[in-house]
């Protein structure tokens, strides 16, 4: 498939789970992609993977403008174009409320909101300019509430706002905005949950799978697919929507 030749894709937190999964999907679909991450050693991993195919894979901060300004300067320098962003990057820092500490807060309001606003704030300049843009932001189940995450929540639900805000904003330049809300995926962030909880990991998946309506966890490629459809030319008419991609309804 090459729904996406001679487009150009810049996705934030891409070097890992569900953020390295969309940039599997876009480059096999046919994309140039950018990928941005404060890990080194999963840069590494990711540069290693996908040697020799067009996927760049830089360091950057979503919460430092300076240096998301300088990553996308460097996917566009080098690629002609910024056609499709993907805002996934993302960090837990979950607690009960009673025990969460005000960086506990900051820290995951900087990494979702300030991170997605960075990103999505500069990427919409090359956009307008070229009257075209795909801009996919990613949130979670969890903007309905979720116990031990009201720093998470708040976040994921903020999101959903600034979505269907984009994309009023910004509709008339040919830029659509929509939103990614999923469910139980499993990844190395679902993991770190279970530990925290003292959980095993396996036993998690079987106690979220007996929950889910179609008694299958979630996968990054189930995340992607979703990317996929947002992100095509021909969802052109598709703006301001929440998808929740969780194996069934959610409120």
């Amino acid at each position: 498939m090459t729904h996406f030749s001679g487009r150009t894709a810049f996705v934030t937190g891409g070097s890992r789970g569900i953020g390295r999964g969309i940039v599997e999907r876009l480059v096999n679909d046919g994309a140039k992609v950018a990928l941005i991450d404060v890990n080194e050693e999963a840069l590494a991993e990711v540069r290693d993977y996908f040697s020799g195919q067009d996927v760049l894979a830089i360091k950057a901060d979503v919460t430092n403008r300076a240096e998301v300004e300088t990553a996308m300067k460097e996917a566009h320098d080098a690629y002609g174009s910024i056609d499709i962003l993907v805002n996934n990057a993302g960090v837990i820092r979950d607690n009960m409320l009673f025990k969460m500490s005000e960086d506990d807060w900051q820290t995951v309001m900087d990494v979702h909101l300030k991170g997605s606003f960075n990103a999505a704030s500069v990427a919409q300049g090359y956009m307008v300019e070229q009257k075209y843009g795909r801009i996919i932001n990613l949130s979670s189940t969890s903007a309905l509430g979720n116990r031990g995450q009201a720093n998470y929540s708040t976040a994921k639900a903020g999101l959903q706002g600034f979505t269907k805000t984009l994309a009023i904003e910004l509709g008339k330049f040919g830029i659509t905005a929509n939103c990614i809300a999923p469910g139980f995926i499993e990844t190395d962030m679902t993991k770190a949950t279970a530990e925290r909880i003292g959980v095993p990991f396996e036993k998690m998946v079987e106690a979220r799978v007996a929950e889910i309506p179609v008694r299958k966890s979630g996968k990054a490629e189930d995340i992607a697919n979703a990317v996929a459809f947002f992100a095509d030319e021909r969802s052109s008419f598709v703006s301001g929507q929440v998808i929740y991609v969780a194996g069934g309804p959610k409120d």
